[in-house]
């Protein structure tokens, strides 16, 4: 792909190519944040459909692996098939896809059924961030990788504050059901927003196939991804867990789960801002803070969770730790495949789905042992212990080679 600086995207006046530019970076948060509201929703309102389809949480806990699956699988997938696409063209087609998914969602009668569109709800999640970045790249001018990431990202954490807990809220009082149909809804607005905003221009047009396909003959590319999905995979661990958390082990009504969605959001955000910065800066810092913190917290959530004074505050801490990481995984990643950054950015993604199955499998396998809702979080330390402790063997087998 041709690499344009930010001086030449095209020959508006300043002050109208920095509205052009804010505009262009809003229509891709937007789409993030409708598809972080459909990811993380599913998650607020786990109780209620899996009494609607007569399943137990633990059981219910395989849509929320479906809609993680179909981001894994569609990542590479869709991405290598429009490889050639121009990126704003596969945007629009991808949000497409998603407001399909989630109406199919909202129509389910059965596990089995549901299942199925979360995971077509899930596919063109990967691609989406990885043509997003390629598209927020391009907006915020070259080495900025990590806070073009971040920005992309923005969408899907505030959509954690703002959009899940209202999702969550409305499934309450309206239904389940109803949820999809807004996230559904809000996509239209994003599609929109996509065709209106994102710039037609022959530099953001696709790549050969063998190109993007050549970044996965890297080892250095599949050790971040492995470390990406045990890393991160705590956080799943406890978001899936968060509704019966707050009613069942703090004791609080049903109508304070929105607040503990919406502290955790805060958290995410805050580390997602952090992190874009810090991965611009610092090789591998990101991620040993971010993991490093996030095993602290989650220790205290397990010890002391019962308590809101140490229950909420570590919502905030386990969203804010983990996220930090999060952008420096993403510009290792484009250091070691440059040559396909769209794939790259979908492969991240596709490593934090993996990190959802496996977390939500983790916290579900120690949750459906009869440890209670709060063995989740050890489930968590265990995988994102084991990730932090490859991550260290990745770079002690660098400094081995130098």
């Amino acid at each position: 792909m041709e690499i344009v600086s930010q001086a030449n995207i095209d020959v508006l006046a300043p002050t109208d190519h920095a509205r052009s530019r804010n505009l262009t970076l809003l229509a891709l948060a937007l789409g993030s944040f409708s598809i972080g509201t459909s990811e993380f929703a599913s998650m607020g309102i786990i109780q209620l459909f899996s009494k609607s389809l007569g399943v137990s949480i633990p059981d219910a806990t395989s849509a929320i692996a479906a809609y993680a699956f179909g981001v894994v699988i569609g990542a590479p997938l869709v991405t290598l098939a429009a490889a050639r696409l121009n990126r704003r063209t596969l945007l629009l087609a991808l949000m497409g896809l998603f407001i399909a998914g989630n109406v199919l969602s909202a129509m389910a009668t059965n596990l089995g059924f549901f299942m199925v569109a979360r995971f077509i709800s899930g596919m063109p999640q990967g691609a989406y961030f990885g043509a997003g970045a390629v598209v927020a790249s391009y907006i915020v001018g070259p080495g900025q990788a990590g806070k073009a990431f971040a920005i992309v990202m923005t969408g899907l954490t505030v959509a954690t504050i703002v959009g899940s807990p209202l999702a969550t809220f409305l499934g309450q009082t309206i239904g389940w059901r109803e949820t999809y149909l807004a996230v559904a809804a809000f996509s239209l607005l994003a599609f929109g927003a996509i065709f209106q905003w994102v710039p037609r221009t022959r530099a953001l047009d696709g790549v050969p196939i063998i190109q993007e396909v050549s970044s996965l003959r890297k080892p250095q590319v599949w050790g971040v991804m492995i470390v990406a999905a045990l890393g991160i995979s705590s956080i799943f661990a406890v978001y899936t867990f968060i509704a019966p958390m707050v009613t069942d082990v703090v004791k609080l009504s049903p109508e304070t789960i929105p607040v503990a969605l919406a502290l955790f959001g805060i958290g995410m955000t805050v580390g997602n801002i952090y992190g874009g910065k810090l991965a611009d800066r610092y090789p591998a810092r990101g991620i040993v803070l971010g993991f490093g913190s996030t095993l602290l917290i989650l220790a205290a959530l397990a010890l002391g969770g019962t308590h809101p004074v140490v229950f909420f505050p570590a919502m905030f801490g386990v969203g804010a730790a983990m996220m930090a990481a999060i952008p420096t995984i993403q510009v290792r990643l484009t250091n070691f495949g440059p040559e396909a950054p769209s794939l790259m950015g979908a492969m991240n993604l596709a490593s934090l789905n993996v990190a959802n199955a496996i977390g939500a499998w983790a916290g579900s396998i120690a949750v459906g042992a009869g440890y209670g809702l709060l063995s989740a979080a050890w489930a968590g330390f265990a995988v994102t212990l084991l990730g932090l402790v490859v991550f260290g063997l990745t770079l002690l087998n660098r400094l081995a080679r130098i």
